[in-house]
């Protein structure tokens, strides 16, 4: 089996080649450039630098969201249109479970924080149980606050957020925050490869976005209605 995931959720641009449950290509870059502008020279490289047509790939996979809702229709329209292509299935992976996918070995709480803006964070809470990755709380967005009242055993973050509200976390739990190294710390495609093993594909046409919040435009416009 040949996955290839993208993950276009935030900054962090990453695309990887899983063969067999081995990760033996990855790509990740963090810029200002659109994705639509970088996802597909990074795919073609990563093909090119282990010798595989694209037609060799079994199954598309690439973050779903939570994230940024530009970044997001380019990652599933980059996959839909690849995957009808070539008449193949793909998997929709959530943007935290694949950031909590970063983190290996832990008997401690995973907690994957992207920064949601607005003073709110994208978040969900994993455990590895038995070796298996295991949601305790689902994708949601709250406060950092509302978020820390909630942690009463030690802790590891990881995500975009931690930039954000490193300072406050630490600040609020002391000791019971740690906080992921920095090769690990964003979004990595070969995570969602991995966490799409464990998900049954589905047809391009179902894959859709998670976005949690509605889209920024929409919440002003509805603000502004409610004056």
């Amino acid at each position: 089996m040949k996955i290839l995931a993208i993950d276009t959720s935030a900054l962090t641009a990453t695309a990887a080649i899983l063969a067999d449950g081995k990760l033996i290509s990855e790509i990740s870059t963090t810029t200002a450039l659109n994705h639509s502008v970088t996802v597909m020279p990074m795919i073609d490289e990563l093909l090119k630098k282990v010798n595989m047509d694209i037609s060799e790939i079994d199954l598309f996979a690439c973050s779903e969201g939570p994230g940024s809702f530009t970044g997001l229709r380019i990652g599933i329209g980059t996959v839909k249109g690849l995957a009808y292509g070539l008449s193949k299935k793909v998997v929709g992976v959530s943007t935290l479970l694949a950031l909590a996918h970063n983190i290996s070995c832990t008997d401690l709480v995973i907690a994957p924080i992207m920064d949601a803006r607005r003073s709110q964070v994208y978040n969900a809470l994993y455990k590895y149980v038995e070796g298996n990755l295991t949601e305790i709380t689902p994708p949601r967005a709250l406060s950092v606050e509302e978020l820390c009242d909630e942690i009463s055993e030690k802790t590891i973050f990881v995500g975009d957020g931690v930039l954000a509200y490193k300072d406050k976390i630490s600040e609020f739990l002391g000791d019971k925050a740690v906080f992921a190294s920095p090769q690990n710390m964003l979004q990595r495609a070969g995570s969602v490869a991995y966490a799409a093993l464990y998900k049954e594909p589905i047809d391009a046409e179902a894959l859709t976005a998670v976005y949690l919040r509605k889209p920024q435009a929409e919440r002003e416009r509805e603000e502004k209605e409610a004056l």
